[in-house]
């Protein structure tokens, strides 16, 4: 015995939920090692990501720094060439002011002395504002004025600011050495006159390439990176031979000074590190591959994805067949109360296990069990009340042997000569006519209204001048239909609750609208009127109807109110809660009554036939 228990205790289906969640959470410790190796992993990736921008950008920057020392002497020379005297002399009398060799000799020493000293300068021009010039290295290819050159124009738009020209293309100007257009770079400063501020002529200096490519090519990023030099049109000064990016759209640097970007050359994702030189105007972008980044990320990356994979699939091996008996069941669980929600109340959890996954199952079947039973009898209970109370109002009597009856009585009152005791007969005769109506439930408004004249005749025959009344139907509502036997409960409450408790003589309107698609039925007296308390009580009647309370469960201390409780339930079983009665009233003012009644049209001319003709068969 003993053992069976302990067997059975060890089944896992008959533990409790709360030891199972124990020893599954107990389990799941490996989230933790998750979150500590993702958090990780993003840590590490932005501090060796920031350190590696960081670095590239002081890589860039020393090597901003280096061109513009090259810069800065070659702005230097231009400075000293301009303000060398036989310059002067050439510039502002051309070539007969040099026409001695001796003046020659000392001009082209002089030139030739910064290409001795500089080797990294290819050639120096002197170009006067006539279109002479001077040079030891250089000449021209055509003889066509330099002063027509783009370079001599950028050069006195500049007004005396040395000026980097970047890659001399198409000039009509050579070397001795015949440097290619690509091999140099060419800068230039206007010589002004310092009173006139007129440009004289402009120093042309080639420098070579080598002396940046030299500066430039040495720095490496990662294992594909490499540094670029681009001036401020996006003109390329300097790439390697294997650079990916052929030029540089400066709108996608931006205005900012330096910074960095991603850039998609070819489906391959680049990421740009960019300074620019306040000197030069020349912007030095750093380019690698985001995926060659760095080799340390990579590294720390995989030893934290093979420790992580590690501890998961440990602990993903140790909770399977934990984590499948808990969730198994609950899910069938749930899928079995989604079926009930959709409205199967047939349906039933098997009752297998002996847990309290168990124990839940087997108290929501007889939960259903019984909630099946309550509707059922509710719904049959409702549907008999609701019968009985239709029936009530109109079963009281027998319609057809009291409708003949009438109409004999009124055949004798006229023969003997009782005109008015007729007229009361005949009226009440057309009272239970229509009432009867053939057993339909909807019949023209205009029956309506001569049942309500009917009634209102015989009441009028009662109380004499006391009661008074008028009764107007707008010219919309001729063709309309309506439930019947809408109008007398209201207008007998207006006249027993109201006219009868007033002082003197009482008057009731009754009126007929269409008011917003809807037939507003509006039944008014001046008589005694009703109190606030009273008045909200009969409201609170009204809506219990309509929420299908019970009569034994109408609020406490409620007005009786069977007439108007009857016919609004009526209207709201047959047509819903958008109408029904309204109530206002007033003590010692009267009592406002409006039916709202939805628009039906007489048959065979709008869509509301079929709702008509369900409700003439007695639905």
């Amino acid at each position: 015995m003993a053992f069976k228990l302990l067997q059975k205790w060890f089944q896992l289906n008959n533990w409790s939920i709360r030891y199972k969640f124990i020893f599954h959470f107990l389990l799941i410790s490996i989230l933790p090692a998750l979150c500590i190796g993702l958090l990780m992993a993003l840590t590490v990736n932005r501090v060796v990501e920031k350190q590696v921008n960081g670095n590239t950008m002081q890589l860039i920057d020393h090597v901003n720094q280096s061109l513009d020392a090259h810069a800065g002497n070659i702005q230097n020379i231009s400075y000293f060439i301009s303000m060398n005297s036989g310059i002067q002399s050439f510039l502002k009398e051309g070539y007969p002011a040099i026409s001695g060799n001796d003046e020659q000799y000392e001009l082209s020493k002089f030139l030739q002395s910064f290409t001795t000293l500089y080797s990294e300068i290819a050639g120096i021009m002197v170009v006067g504002a006539g279109g002479d010039y001077f040079s030891n290295e250089m000449y021209a290819k055509s003889s066509r004025s330099l002063t027509e050159e783009s370079w001599y124009a950028k050069a006195v738009e500049a007004k005396g600011i040395f000026t980097m020209i970047g890659h001399p293309y198409n000039r009509n100007v050579t070397t001795h050495a015949n440097y290619k257009d690509s091999e140099v770079v060419s800068v230039v400063r206007a010589i002004q006159d310092p009173d006139t501020q007129r440009t004289e002529g402009v120093v042309l200096i080639d420098l070579k390439l080598r002396v940046i490519a030299e500066t430039v090519r040495d720095v490496r990023l990662g294992k594909t990176g490499y540094l670029m030099v681009i001036n401020n049109d996006g003109e390329m000064i300097y790439a390697p031979q294997s650079s990916k990016i052929g030029s540089v759209d400066m709108e996608l640097l931006g205005r900012e000074p330096s910074g960095m970007l991603t850039h998609s050359v070819n489906g391959q994702e680049l990421q740009l590190i960019y300074q620019k030189s306040d000197f030069t105007n020349w912007t030095t972008v750093g380019v690698f591959d985001r995926r060659d980044s760095a080799q340390e990320i990579r590294d720390i990356n995989l030893y934290l994805v093979l420790f992580v994979f590690i501890v998961c699939m440990l602990g993903i091996a140790a909770s399977y067949y934990l984590s499948h008996s808990i969730s198994r069941p609950i899910l069938q669980l749930s899928s079995f109360m989604r079926k009930v929600e959709e409205g199967n109340m047939s349906i039933r959890i098997p009752e297998e296990r002996e847990d309290e996954v168990g124990m839940l199952g087997r108290s929501f079947n007889k939960m259903l069990t019984q909630i099946a039973r309550l509707l059922s009898q509710v719904w049959e209970e409702q549907r008999l009340k609701r019968e009985a109370e239709l029936r009530s109002l109109q079963a009281h009597i027998q319609p057809h042997f009291l409708y003949n009856t009438l109409d004999t009585i009124q055949w004798l009152a006229r023969k003997d000569g009782a005109k008015e005791a007729a007229e009361v007969v005949e009226a009440l005769s057309k009272l239970f006519r229509i009432g009867l109506s053939k057993g339909q439930e909807v019949i023209p408004l205009a029956e309506e209204f001569e049942h309500i004249r009917s009634y209102l005749k015989i009441q009028k025959t009662r109380y004499k001048e006391k009661l008074n009344y008028s009764i107007e139907v707008d010219d919309s509502c001729a063709d309309l239909f309506v439930q019947k036997l809408i109008l007398q409960p209201v207008v007998e409450n207006a006249i027993y609750h109201g006219i009868k408790e007033r002082r003197g003589p009482g008057m009731i309107a009754i009126r007929a609208q269409v008011s917003e698609g809807m037939l507003e039925l509006v039944i008014e007296d001046d008589g005694a009127g009703m109190t606030e308390a009273r008045l909200a009580a009969l409201r609170e009647t009204l809506e219990a109807v309509t929420a299908g309370a019970a009569e034994d469960q109408q609020p406490k201390g409620a007005p009786a109110s069977y007439g108007l409780r009857n016919v609004q339930e009526r209207i709201r079983l047959s047509f819903g809660k958008p109408y029904g009665i309204e109530i206002d009233s007033k003590e010692k003012s009267g009592t406002v009554v409006k039916i709202c009644h939805p628009v039906i049209w007489r048959k065979g001319e709008n869509a509301h036939d079929a709702q008509m003709e369900d409700f003439n068969r007695g639905r």
